[in-house]
């Protein structure tokens, strides 16, 4: 009982400021205000199926799923030297990824636009190489590169976790059992490391899809992601009704991608060692 009511501020505050909130979204979704108060519609969803929106929401699902693998291909490795025994400066390198986070998204961003741009510290150092500049700022390039930068701790931190965890004993029993560097690591090291990888596939992904500050700083308004027009639609436009419909669409897509890999990862986690 003591327990109950010490959970009970938590309680108390995820219905004031999760549940709550979803309600409202949910509930301006699928009401229209008229002169009589608020009637239910769909027209705010149905809506959405213009093609032009649905570009909008490939567009940013396309590029999010190339930052997330991007991440991957590069947050695994760095995983496994942090979770690799042999080497020495692990703490350094920690602290290297770490310290990144402690500043605000907004600020990181607006220290790559000061790198990317025509003037800017890249392209000065390519000019004294005598090397081409590099013109990517405000291009799909330039947001992919942002969302990586800003998401790849996400990516290294849960597969270090979980790497850190293995057993040794179980990786020399399969190296014992003749198996090569390679074979270890595609029959034993990954498929254990497996809930990591979608933790952060999930961690990269969900804010990558829905962002609105880096395609807006380092897309420079070229092109508009689901994020942006989500809150273009509750600061600019003031219809909260569509930008309510476009959350909830997002949330049941995150909620879809995210029930996928935890299916993916109940099936292909038990078997993976045989």
């Amino acid at each position: 009982m003591k327990r109950q009511w010490l959970a009970s501020p938590y309680i108390v505050w995820m219905i004031m400021f999760i549940v709550v909130p979803m309600l409202l979204v949910l509930f301006y979704s699928v009401t229209e205000q008229t002169a009589d108060g608020y009637r239910f519609t769909f027209d705010h969803f149905r809506r959405f199926v213009d093609p032009i929106y649905i570009n909008v929401l490939f567009r940013s699902v396309a590029l999010a799923l190339i930052s997330t693998v991007i991440c991957l291909l590069l947050g695994y490795p760095m995983a496994a030297i942090l979770a690799s025994k042999e080497y020495s400066r692990k703490k350094i390198l920690y602290m290297l990824i770490v310290l990144p986070m402690w500043m605000n998204i907004l600020l990181r961003t607006y220290a790559w636009m000061t790198l990317l741009e025509r003037n800017g510290i890249i392209n000065t150092i390519l000019s004294f190489l005598r090397l081409p500049p590099l013109d990517i700022l405000y291009t799909n390039k330039a947001v992919v590169l942002g969302m990586v930068y800003n998401f790849l701790p996400f990516m290294i931190l849960p597969i270090y976790s979980v790497l850190s965890k293995i057993d040794e004993s179980v990786i020399e029993a399969a190296q014992d059992l003749g198996g090569n560097s390679f074979t270890v690591f595609r029959r034993v090291i990954f498929p254990l490391s497996l809930p990591g990888v979608m933790s952060g596939i999930t961690m990269v992904f969900m804010p990558a899809v829905t962002t609105f500050v880096i395609s807006r700083l380092l897309g420079g308004g070229q092109f508009t992601l689901i994020g942006n027009l989500i809150e273009q639609q509750f600061l600019s436009s003031g219809d909260w009704g569509f930008g309510s419909a476009l959350s909830v669409i997002m949330m049941l897509l995150i909620l879809a991608s995210m029930g996928i890999m935890s299916k993916y990862e109940q099936e292909g986690g038990g078997g993976a060692l045989w």
